[in-house]
């Protein structure tokens, strides 16, 4: 279960620095839990476990022939650079090309990203389908999935912009799910639920 540690404040520079310097303290007093900055508040989760870490091993296996024939890095623990000042995240799966641009040693700019997945849990509904995709959009994220097992839905967000993501494909989970260039691929979502 996620807890909020820091509630959001004023967004002025002081209170910005002072939201980082309490991020990093949390991250050190926390180093077995998941850190995040979502929407000015300091979150700590729980490392996921059980059926939602089926949902992205099941996926992995999906796209393990395409992210290693291509090149490309496949990560389940690394943040996501999205500005200096800007809301830190730590997806559930980030795919990265081989040349990619990151901020220090932890963190990936999320331009530099080829897809992000999000499995959302009963505390995370609100930030992984509305305030963690504004943010990835503005960040140039060129793909976000949303996979929902509560609503039994997969959405794939793509074509970021200043005003979030021009396309979203919504299916039902059991239903095929197509990723476009660089990916031509469809994911099989039964796969993904299957008990």
């Amino acid at each position: 279960m996620a807890r909020v540690l820091v509630e959001p404040t004023t967004s002025s520079e002081t209170n910005r620095a002072d939201l980082y310097r309490r991020y990093h303290e949390t991250c050190a007093m926390h180093p077995d839990r998941r850190v995040e900055i979502i929407d000015g508040r300091i979150v700590a989760k729980e490392v996921p476990a059980g059926e939602h870490n089926d949902v992205i091993s099941r996926l992995i296996l999906q796209i393990a022939s395409i992210v290693a024939s291509r090149d490309r890095g496949l990560w389940t623990n690394i943040k996501l650079f999205l500005g200096p000042q800007v809301d830190r995240y730590i997806p559930d799966l980030t795919i990265v090309p081989k040349k990619r641009h990151m901020w220090g040693d932890d963190e990936v700019y999320g331009h530099s990203t080829l897809l992000i997945v999000e499995v959302v849990s009963k505390s995370s509904v609100q930030d992984d389908h509305v305030i963690k995709p504004r943010t990835c959009a503005l960040a140039g994220v060129p793909l976000y999935l949303v996979i929902d097992t509560f609503k039994g839905v997969a959405r794939l967000m793509s074509e970021p912009g200043d005003k979030g993501y021009q396309h979203q494909l919504e299916v039902t989970l059991g239903k095929p799910l197509p990723l476009p260039e660089p990916w031509d691929m469809a994911v099989d979502t039964a796969t993904l639920i299957e008990t």
